[in-house]
């Protein structure tokens, strides 16, 4: 993103047409845009209604709402206008025509408002991403991550953690720079020291809890596996409530894997349709699509085995050696078709099973214990994630954590017997990659990739 001293513009709101549409200013010359289009500057941070005219010939495009917001104090942190617009295209259109006209004015790039909120200290980096996720938020969970982050959950948090390395820092240095003057106290080194090994737990600890806050951005992994013609797909649908697989009476229909995003009480939960599991088949087709579903479930956080009621029909062959699945993955057995049963059969499958909270008796054609199911679903989602905020959500904070949590590992082995300044140098290491964590030096290489995936006028 070039040219910082240019005057940004862009709808910041949904598509048009809509009921209203918001039109974002921000930059240097952003007093000018409002004297140009309403003829005058609102009182800071006060809606003003106003009439928006093209300045070329004083035609009236819209009445509007007209806010002005002088920096530092507003969201990029210099001078920004809004425009609250009717929302048709042709208004929309003609204010940006118009927008366009101006010297030093242009279009904004997707995410240059963001990133100059960054660039002018509004926003640190943790906060960008949580941003972006809350714009992208899908469920309840997600929304409530994101805003916690957005509030400075991991940056104040990194911040108070850069602030005792470079306290520890400090100490090291003092006694490496001053070592022969009389009145610097001896033991520095180990005063140092102190301090870098409860926060060197602390850090690790927090790192251990990553990957459920980064498996919350993108959902929990369930895979529907088992034996071809055992009504998977047909379960998916019903979980899904809509025709996402396609359903028929021949093994080896479905080919390869369906996935479906839902919002299961709030979680996201990404349900994985998955071919038939069975021996070799002469179709190298179907054994692709066989090597994927035990690829699937292999990398599931948790996975229905279903099974087909009436081709079991004996409680052995229920508790009896399943597919290998991932170690890490839960198991359940979804008992389907228990509508084609006699009451005999099922009452002996369920009597036998009574104990065992993994296994499931549904009908996925009419619905049968479907509602149970979903339940116990929802129940594990909340499970996995727990209560508690997750502090790391994202693998780039995830990475440089852990390169933290090395350097301060790397400082308390080395001691004093190693020489002072290997000390500070894993200290420097440690302050350094908490101060990427945030932005604050050497993110250069790392602000387009964050930045290219939001959209434009954010």
């Amino acid at each position: 993103m070039s040219h910082i001293n240019d005057t940004i513009f862009a709808l910041s709101s949904g598509r048009p047409p809509a009921a209203i549409a918001v039109v974002r200013i921000s930059g240097p010359h952003s007093r000018v845009a409002l004297e140009k289009l309403i003829g005058r500057i609102p009182e800071p941070r006060k809606a003003a209604l106003a009439r928006v005219r093209d300045p070329e010939n004083g035609e009236m495009i819209d009445e509007a709402l007209a806010l002005w917001f002088p920096g530092p104090r507003s969201e990029t942190g210099e001078d920004t206008a809004e425009l609250q617009l009717h929302g048709g295209r042709a208004v929309v259109a003609a204010v940006l025509t118009v927008l366009g006209k101006f010297d030093g004015f242009r279009l904004a790039e997707p995410g240059e408002f963001t990133r100059r909120a960054f660039e002018n200290g509004q926003l640190d980096l943790t906060q960008v991403e949580a941003l972006a996720d809350l714009v992208s938020a899908e469920t309840q969970a997600q929304r409530r991550q994101a805003f916690q982050q957005l509030r400075g959950l991991l940056g104040n948090r990194a911040e108070l953690w850069r602030r005792r390395v470079i306290e520890a820092q400090a100490l090291v240095e003092a006694g490496i720079d001053f070592s022969d003057e009389g009145d610097v106290p001896q033991g520095l080194v180990t005063r140092a020291l102190r301090i870098v090994g409860p926060l060197a737990a602390e850090i690790t600890q927090a790192v251990a809890g990553a990957g459920r806050g980064e498996r919350l951005r993108e959902g929990l992994c369930v895979a529907i596996a088992g034996p071809p013609n055992a009504g998977k797909s047909t379960l998916l649908n019903r979980i899904a409530g809509r025709e996402a697989a396609i359903v028929s009476p021949y093994a080896g229909t479905t080919r390869d894997l369906i996935e479906v995003h839902l919002d299961l009480h709030g979680y996201p939960v990404n349900l994985l349709d998955t071919a038939g599991v069975r021996e070799a088949s002469e179709d190298p087709v179907e054994r692709e699509g066989i090597r994927r579903a035990r690829e699937a479930t292999g990398r599931a956080d948790l996975v229905l085995w279903v099974v087909d009621a009436e081709a079991s029909g004996t409680v052995g062959s229920l508790t009896g050696p399943l597919e290998p699945i991932g170690a890490e993955a839960a198991r359940w057995v979804v008992v389907n078709k228990i509508d084609l049963i006699d009451v005999q059969t099922g009452a002996k499958l369920k009597k036998g099973l009574a104990d065992s909270s993994d296994v499931h008796f549904v009908s996925a054609a009419n619905g049968q214990g479907l509602d149970i199911l979903i339940a116990s679903l929802a129940r594990f989602a909340a499970g996995f994630f727990t209560s508690e905020p997750a502090l790391v959500t994202r693998q780039r904070q995830h990475t440089i954590l852990l390169e933290v949590a090395d350097a301060l590992a790397r400082a308390c082995a080395s001691g004093e017997g190693a020489g002072d300044e290997l000390v500070a140098e894993h200290l420097r290491r440690a302050a350094t990659g908490l101060g990427r964590l945030t932005g604050r030096v050497d993110v250069e290489e790392i602000l387009d990739v964050i930045f290219r995936d939001f959209c434009v006028g954010k």
